[in-house]
């Protein structure tokens, strides 16, 4: 049976290549199917390390607390969380604890320094004292968020008997700010207030104390 001996082989050899084909194809789609979860993976690595710059930039950033003139509200080396929105100086609120950079009359930090203060005097203001007391247009300031700097005065040495705030009358969209510690603090009493402009962001979070996770929202 020549003729069917021949079509078998035909047939055979049609088989073969269709199978060759079909291993082909499936190698060809295994390639590109692994090419294209790598290229996937690349843009999730980019798409995530662009995403982490964006929010370093525009929203939150990490900032390191170098002295003791928040104490103790913030501790030397406390690691503190930062909301960066460029609305933000829309929003300061008395009290609001912001990070801020360097003003011109502060001759003594260098012209790169951050530095962090909280939120006494809003912008129209006038603000001054008597004796320990913060006043804000004539009348006494209540702080809650302030402890009794009097009984810390023996572990911290904050507390001071006269603020020595010379009347201020606040400019528009400028701050005046003060440390917690006030008897260890360089603030807007030497320096006057922070422009807006001025302002990195509000302080949010305590991330980091002595050398551990510390949690603390403000």
């Amino acid at each position: 049976m020549p003729g069917l001996e021949g079509s078998w082989i035909l047939e055979s050899e049609e088989s073969i290549r269709a199978e060759a084909r079909a291993f082909g194809e499936a190698r060809y789609r295994r390639r590109r199917s692994l090419r294209l979860n790598v290229l996937g993976w690349i843009a999730i690595v980019v798409a995530a390390l662009g995403l982490a710059l964006v929010i370093r930039i525009f929203v939150i950033q990490t900032f390191y607390v170098p002295s003791g003139s928040m104490t103790p509200t913030l501790l030397i080396g406390d690691r503190i969380l930062v909301d960066k929105l460029p609305f933000i100086s829309h929003h300061i609120r008395r009290g609001d604890i912001i990070v801020f950079r360097r003003v011109a009359a502060d001759v003594e930090q260098p012209k790169d320094s951050d530095l962090v203060k909280r939120v006494i005097g809003l912008p129209g203001e006038t603000i001054s004292s008597r004796g320990d007391t913060v006043l804000i247009d004539g009348r006494p300031l209540a702080e809650p968020w302030l402890p009794d700097l009097k009984k810390l005065s023996t572990g911290f040495g904050c507390y001071s008997p006269d603020l020595n705030i010379p009347k201020t009358v606040i400019p528009a969209n400028s701050f005046y700010v003060l440390g917690d510690c006030r008897a260890n603090s360089m603030d807007s009493r030497i320096w006057g207030p922070v422009p807006a402009s001025h302002i990195i962001g509000k302080v949010f979070l305590v991330a980091w104390r002595n050398n551990h996770p510390w949690f603390h929202w403000f």
